[in-house]
């Protein structure tokens, strides 16, 4: 089946995450049999072909491309950069820049893949730093972290520039009109938090976005806001908390569901229940994170993501670019009158 145009190409570092081809071929055909998406698996073509020769591709394209090398989780990004210009995932990357493919997405190591997309493909006009975003379930609706792992040392304006990327990511993810934005902090009101909370506060306050003010820890949950914005440090010990505290409830409520006769009947009652609070917090719901203000899209996987997770993340991918994301993205930080004072010069891929 030859390639369409209309068909976004997701570029998918078949190397990445904890378990390689073996889920990530499978998923990513599952996503793209399921979204007609054009598949480029990017990694050991006969690993690849391997996992390719186990599943039914009618109907859609794929395309294996090789890569002689891997970037390890232990690898240092500017080592990577420099001794493995063939890795998986600088592969895919390139395959964006030379216009072969529209997105990537790997479930590889975080770090490496924002150094290679970043010096590959540059980052928009203005964007000091790209953000890694990624939705968080909550008891109303979903919402939008930012940065939840790409920083974890930032200054005020660089929370500025990620509240307005995710404003923009919130309108077209969450399908939120006028989201609501609040900064983490250690107390709701004016003047809690550290220096860098505070300086950014007062950005925020005097900007065009539906600033709402600072938001607890306790209150991350509740759904009373559509984007929360913390530096890559606590967004990435926030992030990783969760899926700890879901795991670990999960775990108590079945042990302890599981005591005594007339818990044994509760279990019953209540499996559907747990079913459900154990999807709503499953990382894999959601795939991946994109990594704002890059001139394209890029999606972040979980380091231990299964089929399902890498299934979403894919389709994640072709969404954003049948959406025009990177476009839509770029056009609202224009249009975006605090990013225009702020940022008066164009950003390099330097």
């Amino acid at each position: 089946m030859n390639p369409s145009p209309s068909r976004p190409r997701i570029a998918v570092d078949a190397m990445g995450g904890d378990f390689g081809p073996h889920v990530v071929v499978p998923g990513a055909v599952q996503a793209a049999k399921r979204k007609q998406l054009d598949l480029l698996l990017v990694g050991d073509e006969p690993r690849i072909a391997a996992e390719l020769s186990k599943l039914d591709t009618r109907g859609i394209v794929v395309r294996v491309v090789h890569a002689t090398q891997v970037a390890e989780m232990h690898d240092k990004p500017s080592e990577a950069l420099r001794r493995k210009k063939d890795s998986s995932i600088q592969v895919a990357c390139n395959l964006i820049r030379d216009g072969q493919a529209d997105g990537i997405i790997s479930a590889g190591n975080t770090g490496v893949v924002l150094a290679c997309s970043l010096f590959t493909l540059g980052r928009m006009d203005g964007v000091d730093r790209p953000a890694l975003a990624t939705i968080l379930p909550t008891e109303r609706a979903p919402l939008v972290l930012v940065d939840a792992g790409a920083n974890v040392d930032c200054k005020a304006i660089n929370l500025l520039q990620f509240g307005i990327m995710a404003d923009v990511m919130a309108r077209l993810l969450l399908h939120r009109p006028e989201p609501e934005v609040a900064i983490l902090s250690n107390g709701e009101e004016e003047g809690k938090g550290n220096q860098l909370v505070k300086e950014a506060f007062e950005l925020f306050k005097h900007s065009s976005l539906n600033f709402v003010g600072n938001i607890e820890g306790r209150d991350l949950f509740t759904g009373e806001v559509d984007v929360v914005v913390c530096d890559g440090f606590v967004g990435n010990v926030v992030i990783k908390q969760a899926e700890g505290l879901a795991s670990s409830l999960g775990r108590l409520l079945k042990g302890e569901l599981r005591r005594g006769f007339f818990a044994k009947i509760g279990t019953t009652l209540a499996l559907s229940a747990l079913k459900r609070f154990s999807r709503l917090m499953d990382y894999a719901e959601y795939g991946g994170a994109p990594l704002l203000g890059l001139k394209g899209t890029v999606i972040v996987g979980h380091g231990a993501s299964n089929q399902k997770a890498i299934a979403n993340a894919v389709d994640m991918a072709g969404t954003l670019i049948s959406l025009k994301a990177p476009e839509l993205l770029k056009e609202g930080l224009a249009a975006n009158k605090d990013f225009a004072h702020f940022l008066k010069r164009p950003a390099s891929a330097e």
